[in-house]
């Protein structure tokens, strides 16, 4: 009897390893086990659990993720709308959600409470797909390693926005006066950086009015 590694196994069954393992949990999957510890499957195992039926839930399990900068917007709403525009995705494609996962943080917040969970679950081989509304909201710098470490455990970003709404925009100028600070303290220290930040601001509210007039002079001519 051939006995595959829980490597070829997953790849056999097209799946992510850490998803063997969470079946074993559950009971659904039970390998051989050699002295050494090392899990093995066999393909009458494999054609069992597939046959079964089993796997339906598993396979279709999402994560819904929303987040928003400030407490604010929170309070405003926000969250809890981005939040349902997740749901109603997710009823109409009759997914499984394992979870609804939100942060009240900057884009740039590398330890989000709710963003650790997500990768968390994805290294479990909980979920597939993991649902958001457009790219930002899973993080503002560094979508591209995230991204990459979850297709590794398995699992797909779907985006079900094609364009951000406009307090986008508010919330990456939020965000870009925050490194600006930042670095600028480092260099000049903490009054040096508040200097920085306010002559950013102003020079961000100089382009904005300056947009506005062109535009109201385009609408006259």
């Amino acid at each position: 009897m051939e006995l595959l590694t829980i490597s070829k196994a997953a790849k056999k069954l097209g799946v992510h390893p850490n998803s063997l393992r969470n079946w074993e949990k559950q009971g659904l999957i039970k390998p051989v086990r050699l002295p050494g510890g090392q899990r093995r499957y066999s393909m009458d195992e494999l054609n069992r659990l597939l046959q079964s039926g089993q796997l339906t839930d598993s396979q279709e399990a999402v994560v819904l993720y929303a987040r928003v900068s400030t407490k604010k917007q929170a309070d405003a709403g926000n969250l809890d709308r981005q939040m349902e525009r997740l749901r109603q995705y997710a009823r109409e494609r009759k997914f499984n959600v394992k979870a609804e996962l939100t942060d009240v943080a900057s884009g740039l917040n590398q330890k989000r409470r709710g963003l650790t969970n997500v990768l968390k679950l994805a290294e479990r081989g909980e979920y597939k797909k993991l649902i958001i509304e457009y790219p930002d909201r899973l993080a503002r710098f560094g979508y591209s390693y995230i991204e990459r470490h979850l297709r590794y455990c398995g699992v797909e970003i779907v985006a079900i926005a094609e364009k951000e709404p406009e307090d986008a925009q508010s919330e990456l100028v939020r965000d870009l006066l925050a490194i600006v600070t930042s670095f600028s303290a480092r260099l000049y220290g903490a009054s040096g950086g508040k200097k920085v930040r306010q002559g950013f601001r102003e020079l961000i509210a100089e382009a904005s009015q300056s947009e506005k007039t062109e535009e109201q002079q385009e609408e006259a001519d």
